[in-house]
């Protein structure tokens, strides 16, 4: 018979688990949110797909990047606002417990989730750290003035915030100091109240001179909670990514996300966007070899860049070549079409030489010929700005890419002047853009100053909602909505910019 003395651990050898990993010991589960906003200070635990990790990733992304746009233009917070509603609405929707809504829980899940991706993807260098946190301060904010006011209050009180609260006997003492620091109007015999914190906790309102600071702390009316709360939020994520940054060597490992978080951080550059099938020409319009020429005054730089050189050279070396294809097939030119007009632009070639040499490569874009994704007639999708802002340079010779990132200033402005941008604002803008390399800004800069008069008038006569005047982001919707604000009158056109 066994003793029951050997058959027992030694207490001091039992495995215990660490105090940062007993959060997720017990049961994967939902969490339920109880409040529209979120510090993000619990990460979540249940599982997602692929699919959805990266989805609601890109989602969050396009509106951080539409933010960090806003201030590029130096839109106004009330310019800000109205602008990101529609597009909020549109891929980050986050409704208030007032509204009833049914998805509400779904809505704040995603947004839980897709925070806390964009935390690993940006938080391996001090540069994407500080972005993000800025950002994501920019989306609080946003949501904190736009929450329900009882809502709101109670998500503050559910924070336990360590502020001190100013007593009635101090306040009496500094009641001369509080008005004059704060603009107050309390004259001792009203509810007026203070906050008293660290000075360090609240520097915006230090910087506007909007509290007394006394003895290293600063007094904050009540009225200013928001920047408490706004400044609050900011230190715990500017701590909780540098925790993230020591982390992130762990993940290495894994194959499954480590490609999807580094394509999410190259794409801070400019957010990738899909080629949707809809920046296609209604079928009416379809174009055809011989149009294409009317239709470049609607293309991109990068297009029509490519289009001009063509047109001069009559040749364009391989990767100009697959871009242009691909661009022409976003427009919706059918394959015979495309043949038709290569072998026209190539014109100082042979029969036997067009044939051999190029004719393959068009088809093969189109999915014609070749295997694997070709064998389903796909082929490759047209090319994003982000896709075109990340590539290897071009190099002597070829013509692809950006213009705004691979031409000299001096270069980019002659060309500009060419299509008949020469307002010096524009121009300067276009500079400055170009100098801190926020090429899809000085592309979509051009374009506004290019349909200022179509914008307008959409805008005005509210033809288009402002996710439809959204930053572009791909060549081919470049095109079609520069087709569109050109034809705004033209009734066998519908001036309609989403399906």
């Amino acid at each position: 018979m066994i003793r029951s003395d050997y058959t027992r651990l030694d207490p001091k050898r039992r495995n215990v688990l660490a105090p940062i990993k007993q959060q997720f010991a017990g049961e994967w589960k939902q969490q339920e949110y109880n409040h529209r906003l979120n510090f993000y200070t619990v990460p979540p635990t249940a599982e997602i797909s692929l699919e959805q990790f990266e989805e609601w990733a890109i989602n969050r992304l396009k509106v951080l990047s539409e933010l960090e746009t806003c201030t590029f233009r130096n839109r106004s917070p009330e310019e800000t606002a109205t602008y990101m509603a529609p597009l909020l609405e549109k891929h980050l929707p986050l409704h208030s417990n007032s509204s009833r809504s049914s998805a509400l829980q779904e809505e704040r899940r995603k947004d839980h989730y897709s925070h806390f991706i964009l935390r690993l993807a940006f938080s391996s260098t001090e540069d994407l750290r500080r972005r993000f946190s800025r950002l994501e301060t920019m989306l609080f904010r946003l949501r904190y003035k736009d929450d329900d006011t009882r809502e709101r209050q109670a998500f503050v009180n559910s924070l336990d915030f360590a502020w001190e609260t100013v007593g009635e006997q101090e306040k009496a003492e500094l009641g001369d100091e509080l008005r004059a620091a704060t603009g107050s109007t309390w004259k001792g015999n009203d509810d007026e109240g203070w906050f008293k914190v660290e000075w360090e906790r609240v520097p915006e309102l230090v910087e506007q001179r909007r509290v007394l600071l006394k003895r290293g702390m600063a007094y904050v009316p009540v009225r200013e909670q928001m920047s408490l709360v706004v400044s609050e939020y900011t230190r715990r994520l500017e701590v909780a990514l540098e925790q993230t940054a020591r982390a992130l060597p762990r993940l290495d490992e894994d194959d499954r996300l480590s490609p999807i978080l580094s394509h999410l951080s190259r794409s801070f550059a400019a957010p990738d966007a899909a080629y949707d099938s809809s920046s296609a020409l209604p079928g009416q319009l379809q174009p055809h070899a011989g149009n294409i020429d009317a239709l470049s005054q609607h293309f991109p730089l990068c297009m029509s860049h490519l289009h001009t050189t063509l047109q001069k050279t009559h040749h364009l070396k391989h990767f100009g070549r697959l871009q242009y294809t691909l661009f022409l097939k976003g427009l919706g030119l059918s394959l015979e079409d495309c043949i038709v007009f290569w072998r026209r632009g190539l014109s100082d070639k042979t029969d036997d030489q067009f044939n051999k040499e190029y004719k393959y490569n068009v088809r093969h874009a189109y999915g014609d010929v070749g295997g694997d994704s070709n064998r389903r007639g796909r082929g490759y999708t047209p090319y994003s700005c982000q896709k075109l802002l990340t590539e290897a340079l071009p190099g002597s010779g070829q013509q692809h890419g950006c213009p705004y990132r691979t031409f000299s200033p001096d270069n980019l402005v002659a060309m500009l002047q060419t299509t008949g941008i020469h307002d010096r604002d524009v121009i300067k803008g276009v500079r400055e853009d170009v100098g801190k390399q926020r090429f899809h800004v000085a592309c979509n800069r051009v374009f506004e100053f290019a349909h200022r008069g179509e914008i307008k008038k959409v805008k005005d006569g509210g033809m288009w909602s402002a996710s439809e005047l959204d930053t572009i982001l791909h060549p081919n919707t470049y095109f079609k909505r520069s087709f569109l604000l050109k034809h705004l009158d033209d009734p066998a056109v519908d001036v309609k910019m989403e399906d």
